[in-house]
């Protein structure tokens, strides 16, 4: 009797710990784990239909990019992301005023990268697109499989940072004073690095860091990794073919 009492304990514990020294329930946080993919293979559905019909209809590219409305309302589209944040910043954990601000910083961003796309190859985005693909769920199992054997990632933080912030004033470089293909290239290439070190990042913190009650801001983190590292190979894939 004993025996069987401890057999059902133990399995009602639940799984393997995700990394060594965890104190916390795995159950609960593959729960969050599964709740926050849930919420970005969403917003990943939202971005690719939006940029799809942005691409698709050829008069919605054509009245950005030749009207001063047009013009005017890809700034503001550009902008809303950031002004979204701090809302979503003190709403994160009140239904549904969270997921109403997620939408609009999804489909806001999911238009500027469909007007990025409108006047690129298709061959182009596709191969974009399937190393993408390749890169985040081979980043993102490789995590997983670092974090049980102990490794910890969180040291990549302020490295990161200071990457994105050369990485800034190179674009602004670059726009004030075009260096050329190569240096777009050579932009995209060190941008892809970066952000394949924040899906590194980022995915570590969902696994032992992020806190229940944050799974928008974790699902926006790894949101803007995925896109920026497409965008970033876009960029490469684009100086190349030209």
């Amino acid at each position: 009797m004993w025996a069987q009492s401890y057999g059902k304990t133990d399995l009602e514990a639940g799984a393997r710990p995700l990394y060594p020294m965890m104190l916390e329930s795995p159950q609960l946080r593959w729960a969050f784990i599964r709740k926050v993919y849930s919420i970005l293979c969403f917003q990943l559905l939202i971005t690719i239909a939006v940029a799809a019909m942005v691409v698709s209809i050829r008069p919605i590219a054509v009245f950005f990019s030749t009207t001063g409305a047009g013009l005017a309302l890809y700034i503001v589209l550009i902008l809303t992301p950031f002004i979204t944040l701090l809302p979503m910043y003190y709403y994160h954990q009140k239904h549904p005023v969270n997921y109403f601000l997620l939408g609009i910083f999804t489909i806001s961003l999911a238009f500027a990268v469909g007007l990025t796309c409108a006047f690129t190859e298709g061959k182009v985005i596709l191969e974009s697109a399937i190393l993408t693909t390749v890169v985040v769920v081979s980043l993102t199992m490789y995590t997983f499989w670092a974090a049980r054997r102990g490794h910890d990632f969180n040291f990549l933080g302020p490295f990161l940072f200071g990457a994105v912030m050369v990485l800034m004033v190179f674009a602004f470089i670059q726009i004030l004073f075009p260096l050329g293909r190569i240096s777009v290239m050579i932009y995209g290439c060190l941008a892809s690095i970066i952000f394949c070190g924040y899906i590194i990042y980022d995915t570590d913190n969902l696994i032992k860091r992020f806190s229940y009650d944050e799974y928008i801001w974790a699902s926006v983190s790894l949101y803007l990794d995925i896109l920026n590292l497409f965008l970033a190979l876009l960029t490469i894939f684009r100086a190349a073919d030209s």
